[in-house]
């Protein structure tokens, strides 16, 4: 099975973007914690987070059909495959059948809301409390492109209360909040 370094020399190979990356590598912080949450394989999890929108800046109208057909063709686990399909279940006609899947949609859209928020913070991740991150997405002018019908759903589909999924996600990328650059000494 690819590694997580394989994973990375791929996305340094299709993305491009640093916004795009740090996206995808907040996504991936926040579907590893989930994964130890769980008791989960850390590992196939993190490779879903971290590789679920390789294809968004060459192939954006078929996303995620090009990464997953170059991701199949490198033996990557069909457990990652099916994740990335459901998380656009709108395009792809795969449903999150699996919790891997459930947990990626989840995280996708919020990870960003949530690292938004960090942004705006003096103290970035350090000290952020889940209210800070509900009064902001709340206010739709707030992260304008962060999906607040998706981060529904994602919630509906991961089975908890708000606030207890908002600091998972919270707790997931302050584990990561250095390599993230979402740390109050690096906001400074």
């Amino acid at each position: 099975m690819p590694d997580r370094n394989d994973a990375l020399r791929l996305l340094d190979e299709w993305v491009e973007n640093e916004g795009l990356r740090k996206h995808m590598l907040a996504v991936e912080a926040a579907v590893r914690h989930y994964a130890r949450l769980r008791e989960a394989d850390e590992d196939t999890w993190g490779l879903a987070g971290l590789l679920h929108d390789l294809d968004w800046e060459r192939h954006p109208e078929e996303h995620p059909i090009p990464a997953v057909e170059e991701l199949r063709s490198r033996a990557y686990p069909e457990e990652v495959l099916h994740a990335i399909l459901a998380h656009r279940s709108d395009h792809t006609g795969v449903e999150p059948e699996t919790e891997l899947a459930r947990v990626l949609i989840a995280c996708d859209e919020l990870s960003g809301l949530v690292v938004a928020c960090c942004l705006v913070r003096p103290n970035g991740v350090d000290d952020l409390k889940p209210k800070s991150v509900v009064k902001k997405l709340k206010d739709k002018a707030f992260a304008a492109g962060v999906d607040r019908d998706e981060v529904g759903r994602g919630l509906e589909l991961i089975g908890l209360e708000r606030n207890e999924h908002i600091a998972n996600v919270i707790e997931g990328l302050r584990l990561q909040g250095e390599a993230l650059g979402i740390r109050g000494e690096d906001l400074r």
